[in-house]
């Protein structure tokens, strides 16, 4: 039965080796492996420079006010579409859907026609500003990043938000107001702790996604904003350093499964403190 069990298992892990375990193989070789043979010194200078330091900086940054933000934007628009519900509520959920299909490039190429240098609102607000290039300069900035991934990512948080409420009983809600409890009370005591695990998913998914996000940076360009993937585009497509490219790389997997690890260090210590 052990070895019948392992051959259904073979296919699986045949495609697992080739389509993952063997490209991360040749990585980890192209990072650590030079003409001189192993060394860790080629990854040691890479790690060690400001190039480096400055994009894992943007890199976190930029993931975790995202991350952020698209947690309390999903919240409050959960909260809205369920507490305070409105005709074509069904559809709103409906387009989040269908929202969720869109790449993230389209999102920043939109937000250039909106507010680029030639975009709608840039020629609205010159009157005002008197520069065009003034009323555009946020959005090939930093904050020009968090708006376009705020504006992608936050339906990654609204859809389980919004999934944790068809569990949450209203009888709760109802009790905690039968006994004066305020709204504001009804949801720090009932909704929120009822809603963790939603939020805990919704957030790590967005934090994964957004350390490890590229579209939305090539796209929009922003000036002195270089993080991880971009980095590596840079050394592997414009400089033809394959070896730096893969050292960096290496660096940004660990990374993304440490954040991986914590979620789900987190998520089972949530389960088990719900269960008490």
């Amino acid at each position: 039965m052990r070895w019948l069990h392992v051959a259904r298992l073979a296919p699986v892990l045949g495609v697992l080796s080739i389509t993952l375990l063997y490209p991360l193989g040749l990585m980890i070789i192209a990072a650590f492996r030079g003409p001189q043979g192993w060394s860790l010194a080629p990854a040691t200078r890479i790690i060690a420079s400001p190039v480096f330091a400055g994009a894992l900086g943007h890199t976190l940054q930029i993931a975790l006010t995202s991350t952020v933000l698209c947690l309390l934007l999903g919240f409050v628009l959960a909260l809205l579409l369920n507490l305070a519900p409105f005709h074509g509520a069904a559809s709103v959920g409906r387009v989040v859907d269908a929202y969720l299909s869109f790449p993230s490039f389209l999102i920043a190429l939109a937000l250039t026609f909106l507010y680029g240098n030639a975009g709608l609102i840039t020629a609205l607000l010159e009157p005002l500003l008197g520069n065009p290039h003034r009323a555009a300069s946020f959005l090939y900035g930093f904050w020009g990043v968090v708006l376009a991934e705020v504006t992608f990512y936050t339906p990654f948080v609204l859809r389980p938000v919004l999934a944790g409420f068809q569990s949450l009983d209203p009888a709760l809600l109802e009790m905690a107001s039968s006994l004066g409890e305020t709204p504001a009370g009804v949801i720090r005591r009932v909704v929120i702790p009822a809603l963790l695990p939603a939020l805990l998913a919704g957030g790590g998914l967005c934090l994964l996604l957004t350390l490890n996000e590229f579209g939305i940076m090539l796209v929009m360009g922003a000036k002195n904003v270089i993080t991880l993937p971009l980095l590596i585009y840079g050394k592997a497509v414009q400089q033809f350093n394959y070896a730096g490219a893969s050292v960096i790389a290496v660096c940004d997997s660990v990374i993304s499964l440490a954040v991986f690890a914590l979620y789900r260090l987190a998520l089972t210590r949530l389960g088990a403190w719900l269960a008490a």
